[in-house]
């Protein structure tokens, strides 16, 4: 009996911790860092992030694309330029990233499409 209390009162407390976790993630947001592949609308870049995803029949790794819309008010970043995305309310139909800032790391996203 005493092991079943145990077992409720730790599934509980896990429980309540990913529960403030998953908070704080909302309020900051997703930040994924891609290379600006379009400039040519106002005030808004697309971003390429590359990500790799493991095949599950062959197990070899495959990269995945996916383009995002982001805001860059004032259109200061150019085409090539690595930069870091995060994640924000809805601007437009397909905008919901903020450029945040300028990719800082030695491992630079790839820049070849």
């Amino acid at each position: 009996m005493r092991c079943y209390f145990a077992f409720f009162a730790l599934r509980f407390a896990l429980l309540c911790m990913t529960t403030s976790q998953i908070k704080s993630d909302a309020v900051g947001g997703r930040t994924l860092r891609g290379v600006i592949v379009s400039d040519k609308m106002r005030d808004t870049v697309a971003v390429l992030v590359t990500r790799y995803v493991k095949h599950p029949r062959v197990g070899k790794y495959v990269r995945r694309r996916k383009k995002y819309l982001a805001h860059d008010a004032g259109n200061t970043h150019r085409i090539g330029e690595a930069v870091t995305i995060r994640e924000s309310r809805p601007i437009s139909k397909r905008k919901h990233f903020v450029v945040a800032a300028p990719a800082t790391s030695n491992q630079q996203p790839e820049t070849s499409i």
